[in-house]
């Protein structure tokens, strides 16, 4: 069986990425910001005819096309779209790579003649792609590189045998060789493909470097270039499709059971643990409901996972009855096998359990942790971090910090620790004071609270049973309190 390949140009994905979402009428172009200028990154047809290109200066295409509308480019999302359409265009291959951040290459070999040839694969496939709003473009050859060069010279199909025919009328630059030896060619006026393949592969190599020569070669079939597609990431989801429709939850609950069993068998083999679970339910009527939790962190566990989906599913109208369940983990993490029994084990579960159980009701984002910092500031000796994403940590400070930090009172006093002061309206007398405790200001910060200089703490308990953090500030003598112990 001879080898064929399809390379698939994407010229715009970017721009038609981006207008999918949000459509725009007339010039469009995706800008990015690269050594201290923005440049342009991909432009709609649109632009392309105003005499835009891609790579130019957004001030120069802003003077040829003052109407021209912009957003910044997403890169992310551009490779994230790239990697969808190689999964769909599994259908026409069995392997797919990624050829840079515009293109795939398929090894479609043994597979045209399921859509009526070559040429009805490439109508077929462009007529898809066509549909959803995509720009493309593709060619078919015995090489990874003649299909890349045709591609973006016009597409087309290289017959079996004929790759040099093929692919020598086009200019030397579709080698996929570096700009300066593409210069030094057409100095030498050998401008085509066709020009260099006759010539003696040994001069070619002292002149123009080993690069050259292999590209030539792998365009021409003479050194081999695989196409491997990436390895799938694991995909953790079961279904059951039950012979009756059910609809009581207590159905619902044992149905959900066994597809726990289940996946948790697959997270186990793994090595993994679910973060975020997702249940899907189809009704007999094809319509679908969904039910989505988090977990604080990795977990395996049935007996834990399943209270999370009570609420979820008592809310579920189940309709004339439900026929299908899935139950999928889209998300996991590493999660290897840990000593189950200990205390410190199951500390560690009944503190995940309570955040789970918390975020998954009022939000993850809002269920915080504090952490120490490092600085002695009272202000910025902590941060707080969402609980489910961060671990505990330890403060490095040995003086005792309050429960309670407030902004600084001011206080009326006298003497030095104040034996008597009054704050909010409240008179207290001193029983035992504790300090001083000196606080210098971060010299690399400049916060205007600490403008007056050095503070004094001092932990004070008062007669009438508040325990209180106050500070003293030599240079402009004062009184405040900041925090309180519990």
């Amino acid at each position: 069986m001879a080898r064929r390949l399809l390379s698939i140009w994407f010229p715009r994905l970017a721009s038609d990425t981006s207008l999918r979402q949000r459509p725009v009428e007339g010039p469009f172009a995706l800008t990015h910001r690269a050594r201290s200028a923005v440049h342009l990154h991909c432009l709609n047809p649109a632009a392309s005819a105003r005499g835009l290109m891609r790579g130019m200066a957004l001030a120069d295409a802003r003077a040829i096309c003052p109407d021209l509308a912009t957003r910044p480019a997403d890169l992310a999302r551009e490779a994230t779209a790239l990697a969808t359409l190689r999964r769909w265009a599994s259908r026409y291959a069995p392997v797919v790579s990624v050829d840079g951040a515009d293109a795939l290459m398929a090894d479609i070999s043994g597979v045209p003649h399921l859509y009526g040839g070559e040429d009805a694969l490439r109508a077929d496939l462009h007529a898809r792609l066509e549909r959803a709003g995509l720009h493309v473009a593709s060619a078919i050859a015995g090489t990874r590189g003649a299909a890349h060069a045709l591609a973006r010279h016009g597409g087309g199909i290289v017959a079996e045998g004929r790759l040099l025919e093929g692919i020598g009328h086009l200019p030397v630059t579709a080698l996929r060789i570096d700009h300066t030896n593409a210069e030094a060619l057409a100095r030498m006026g050998l401008t085509r493909i066709a020009d260099l393949a006759h010539l003696p592969r040994a001069p070619l190599a002292r002149r123009f470097g080993a690069g050259l020569v292999l590209r030539l070669d792998q365009a021409l079939g003479a050194q081999a270039e695989p196409v491997a597609a990436p390895p799938e990431a694991p995909h953790f989801g079961v279904r059951i499709t039950l012979p009756e429709p059910i609809g009581l939850q207590s159905d619902v609950m044992a149905a959900l059971d066994r597809l726990l069993d289940r996946l948790c068998a697959q997270l186990a083999a793994s090595h993994r643990g679910a973060r975020r679970l997702r249940l899907d339910l189809r009704r007999v009527d094809r319509q679908a409901s969904q039910i989505e939790i988090g977990l604080a962190r990795p977990m395996r566990d049935p007996a834990r996972i399943k209270p999370l989906f009570v609420k979820g599913i008592d809310e579920i109208d189940s309709g004339f009855g439900i026929d299908a369940l899935r139950l999928s983990a889209p998300l996991t993490d590493p999660l290897a096998p840990a000593q189950i029994g200990s205390s410190a084990t199951r500390h560690e579960d009944a503190l995940a359990d309570l955040l789970s159980s918390l975020g998954n009701r009022i939000g993850f984002d809002r269920v915080l942790r504090i952490l120490p910092s490092d600085s002695l500031i009272p202000e910025r000796s902590f941060t707080l971090v969402p609980a489910a994403h961060s671990l505990p940590g330890s403060s490095r400070h040995t003086p005792t910090r309050p429960a309670t930090l407030f902004l600084p009172e001011p206080i009326t006093s006298s003497g030095t620790p104040p034996l008597q002061f009054r704050w909010r309206r409240m008179p207290f007398t001193t029983l035992r004071a504790t300090g001083p405790e000196r606080i210098t200001p971060e010299w690399w910060f400049d916060n205007p609270a600490w403008r007056t200089g050095l503070r004094d703490y001092w932990r004070i308990e008062t007669q009438e049973g508040p325990r209180l953090w106050l500070f003293h500030t030599p240079q402009a003598p004062a009184w405040y309190v900041q925090g309180e112990f519990p």
